[in-house]
């Protein structure tokens, strides 16, 4: 029989799309996620776990997708593959105020769960720009990391327990909603980051934070890196204040965000080698605001901050955050630039990005690369100003600039993206050949038939 008519036998319970319905809907942001023969939504865990047996079986290969908002194509499909699609799946079980625990099924948004975890004083303790679309279960999957990371960890830090099917169909429960156990090997930490390569990840235990009751935000300008880092040291060294956000952009990128979202000479101080947007939470937003300007103050001549601007409303607040977050005027600038996700040990990040400014320079005169990201991780985001797709030969060259001694200086290659396909060929050049190894044997113990997500992270 064929395929189509199959799994609508097999799950005739779930949303089942064909090839002509998937051309028709958004694939979000990649074009290839919406490349396979079908689309299957399950309403459960046990739809879920009936999808793959059935792909099992059929030697169907099969990819899991939640919120479709990836930037390293692990969620990329081809023909004669069946999408699983976490959509249906997007219960928020239960909030525990006391325990600080958060039940939700793997489709849930994360800016849904925010919402919940609101109601009761609560937060997941990670952001992204992407909150409205990025999914629990994708979260897990590629262990995202975002703004807060550096105070709460990634999502690995964030996952209490996790439900997950095999490749073979059995379910994987370590709903483990406790801090301490240590009962053996915790399995939990092969579904994070495995972008779906070993299992499905279905339910996950979310270890949640007490949320700040307001927060302010400042952007500031200084000369370099060094300086941003003294300001952030400061304020992490208060027993008052509490740090939520260290963004750093610097001088390429915030003159582009300015020039993208038209904002007036003047209207922020932005002519400055780097900005650091600040965020900082406190009990009231007048007490945040006091506390981010008397920070300020204090650090001003030793961190040699050039102008800086503590928000006076709201929407002061958030012209300030679009600088950072609207990173989507980069493609439009630049449709499909080259980009690259890096983390840089944090006393390196000034010479790291001299030297691969002077390196880019030496590939194309007119490269000038647009850098950003979370200054107290040392997660760099980096784009070539330039449109795409470079040829293979070029984006090779690129990443010998940009990864060349990471890894010996204790940084990655990928820091929150993923591998998924963008970067398998830097996996396998720049990845410890033991650790590839030994995800390779775990691959085949686990997925010997190669059901789930073939030819992402490990090949």
């Amino acid at each position: 029989m064929p395929l189509l008519p199959s799994l609508r036998t097999a799950l005739p319970t779930a949303t089942i799309w064909d090839a002509a319905e998937l051309a028709s809907r958004d694939p979000g942001f990649d074009a290839r996620n919406f490349g396979a023969s079908a689309l299957v939504r399950p309403r459960d865990v046990t739809g879920v776990a009936a999808l793959v047996r059935f792909c099992a079986e059929h030697g169907v290969s099969l990819v899991a997708q939640g919120g479709r908002t990836g930037l390293a194509g692990g969620a990329a499909t081809s023909a004669d593959q069946v999408i699983c699609d976490l959509g249906g799946l997007t219960q928020i079980e239960e909030i525990d105020p006391f325990a600080r625990v958060g039940i939700v099924q793997a489709g849930t948004t994360l800016g849904a769960l925010q919402e919940a975890a609101a109601a009761h004083g609560l937060e997941p303790g990670i952001d992204l720009a992407a909150r409205g679309s990025a999914t629990i279960g994708g979260m897990v999957s590629t262990n995202a990391g975002g703004i807060m990371a550096f105070r709460n960890g990634t999502m690995r830090h964030r996952v209490l327990g996790l439900e997950a099917v095999l490749p073979d169909g059995r379910v994987f429960s370590d709903l483990t909603r406790v801090l301490k156990t240590s009962a053996g090997y915790d399995l939990k930490h092969l579904f994070i980051g495995a972008e779906g390569t070993l299992g499905i990840v279905t339910r996950v235990a979310v270890r949640l934070d007490p949320v700040a009751g307001a927060s302010a935000t400042a952007l500031v300008g200084v000369p370099d890196a060094a300086g941003a880092q003294r300001i952030v040291r400061h304020f992490l060294g208060s027993t008052s204040a509490r740090l939520t956000a260290a963004e750093i952009l610097w001088r390429n990128f915030a003159r582009l965000m300015q020039r993208a979202l038209n904002y007036a000479p003047g209207q922020l101080p932005l002519d400055a080698p780097c900005l650091l947007v600040l965020g900082l939470g406190a009990d009231t937003m007048e007490t945040a605001r006091g506390m981010l300007e008397d920070g300020l103050a204090a650090i001003w001549e030793e961190a040699g901050i050039l102008d800086g601007l503590v928000a006076s409303s709201d929407a002061q607040a958030a012209a300030m955050w679009r600088l950072r977050e609207e990173t989507v005027e980069i493609e439009h600038a630049h449709p499909m630039a080259p980009s690259f996700d890096v983390s840089v040990p944090g006393g390196a990040l000034d010479a790291y990005v001299a030297r691969i400014e002077a390196g880019l320079k030496a590939l194309d005169a007119a490269y000038a690369p647009y850098v950003y990201g979370h200054l107290a991780d040392g997660n760099l985001h980096i784009s070539i100003n330039c449109d795409g797709p470079v040829s293979h030969e070029r984006h090779e060259a690129i990443e010998g600039v940009l990864y060349e001694g990471l890894r010996e200086a204790g940084g990655s290659f990928s820091a929150e993206h993923g591998v998924g396909l963008e970067k398998r060929e830097a996996y396998e050049r720049h990845a410890d050949p033991v650790k590839r190894d030994l995800a390779k044997a775990i691959k085949e113990l686990i997925d010997p038939g190669n059901v789930m997500n073939p030819g992402k992270v490990v090949g």
